[in-house]
């Protein structure tokens, strides 16, 4: 099985993560933080907004059963990429829309995906593509939160269930069986 991985930032990593830990063909998902200018962040000083990095994903999967396309326009319909900084609630640069590539066909993707998406929303599209940094995995407690932790946290429980029924309504077919 050949394996390749995808960095999206699209807000909060606990809401990403979970909904893209659903689709068939994802291998792993591991939240962490990218695009910064602070080597080994904690999740306190990525919070505060001053590292510059992004809390991201980082997936792999394999693209014999889905591919990086699929994984953009889920990452698109799953998380709101006209605001700037801002995911719901949670405001600052770190939780901004991005995608990171990691090598030209997947540029030339990134920025194929943002056309197509812009479509499907009446405000710009404002997902930012960046170059690939140094990656940093947040703290254990912070991997697959949802399924632990996350669905007694009230904020998780707000924020995960919309994306989620927006994942199984328009990509039913790329959803994990049994």
């Amino acid at each position: 099985m050949t394996q390749e991985t995808a960095i999206f930032a699209g807000g909060c990593f606990w809401c990403t993560e979970a909904v893209f830990q659903s689709l068939a063909g994802v291998e792993t998902v591991e939240s962490g933080y990218i695009g910064g200018h602070v080597a080994n962040p904690t999740y306190k000083q990525v919070c505060g907004g001053e590292t510059g990095h992004a809390e991201a994903i980082r997936i792999t999967f394999d693209p014999a059963v889905i591919s990086y396309d699929d994984l953009l326009d889920v990452h698109f319909a799953t998380h709101d990429p006209t605001t700037l900084n801002r995911q719901g609630n949670d405001v600052g640069p770190q939780y901004r829309s991005a995608l990171f590539p990691l090598d030209a066909a997947q540029g030339d993707a990134a920025r194929a995906g943002i056309e197509r998406a812009q479509g499907d929303w009446p405000t710009p599209v404002v997902t930012t593509i960046e170059p690939v940094s140094d990656w940093y995995p947040a703290d254990d407690y912070h991997q697959s939160y949802w399924d632990g932790e996350g669905q007694r946290n009230p904020y998780c429980m707000a924020v995960i269930p919309p994306k989620l029924a927006k994942l199984r309504k328009g990509f039913a077919d790329r959803l994990r069986t049994g």
